[in-house]
């Protein structure tokens, strides 16, 4: 079995603090795709470039304290590629590929931080345009070879995917634009949601994140916005799926799913 994890750290410095290592140390993974490091290679090297017995490797955002992901494996990739776009996105540190290719298969597992508009207009619009860039890649991806994409999304599909949908329709993360970009991805685009093919009719059990404001955490009041998003011969071969929710290691709960599958 494969375990895969996928976590937004909020910044890696800031969750080794509240016991993200010792947590991974007892999970076990055999690999884990960060989100949101929040540091640059300097900040990494020596200190973070292990974690758990588990080698990483990164694209970080060019603005400090910004963005940043990170794939970590017990398994050294046949190659690692980072970056997708070239320009805009690549600045912002959203996108490193670790591939585990053999004569026989060509797999990536990716780690991906999608933009989030919540912070107003100007970053909806770039949303757009990374989720604009970010569906033909996959397409011609696809056609390649099979993946796993371990990602904050920051886009909650459907209505059981968070507490409070009929408040936040009007509101980044839930806007019809963006859930039909999900749609399209999970249908014609033939790329399968990992957690609602293994859960199909979960509700609260299903949450990753939860705001800071009004006890969303206490009362879990939070949305599904981490994915596993597999292409369907990976995606067939998923076996179990957990969210950890007993520890707080940043603002997002880690979701791991085993696959029936050895790198």
């Amino acid at each position: 079995m494969f375990k895969l994890t996928s976590l937004n750290l909020n910044g890696i410095r800031s969750a080794t603090t509240k016991g993200v290592e010792a947590w991974l140390e007892q999970h076990a993974p055999d690999c884990i795709c960060v989100q949101e490091v929040k540091a640059q290679a300097p900040d990494v090297a020596g200190k973070f470039e292990v974690l758990a017995g588990m080698k990483g490797h990164f694209q970080f955002a060019e603005k400090k304290g910004y963005s940043g992901v990170g794939v970590y494996t017990r398994h050294e990739p046949s190659d690692v590629v980072v970056g997708f776009d070239g320009g805009e996105f690549d600045a912002e540190g959203r996108y490193v590929e670790a591939r585990f290719d053999t004569p026989a298969r060509k797999l990536s597992i990716i780690s991906v931080y999608f933009p989030s508009g919540s912070s107003g207009p100007e970053r909806q619009e770039a949303k757009y345009r990374f989720l604009d860039k970010m569906y033909p890649h996959l397409m011609a991806l696809k056609k390649e070879r099979n993946f796993i994409i371990c990602s904050d999304v920051n886009i909650a599909h459907q209505e059981a995917d968070l507490k409070n949908w009929k408040g936040n329709l009007k509101n980044s993360g839930f806007l019809p634009e963006e859930r039909a970009w999900m749609t399209r991805l999970t249908t014609e685009g033939g790329v399968v949601d990992v957690y609602r093919h293994l859960q199909p009719d979960t509700t609260d059990a299903c949450y990753t994140w939860w705001s800071n404001r009004g006890q969303a955490y206490a009362k879990n009041v939070g949305w599904r916005l981490d994915y596993h998003l597999a292409t369907p011969a990976v995606a067939e071969k998923a076996r179990s799926e957990a969210i950890y929710k007993d520890e707080k290691f940043s603002d997002h709960a880690p979701i791991t799913i085993e696959y029936d599958f050895t790198v």
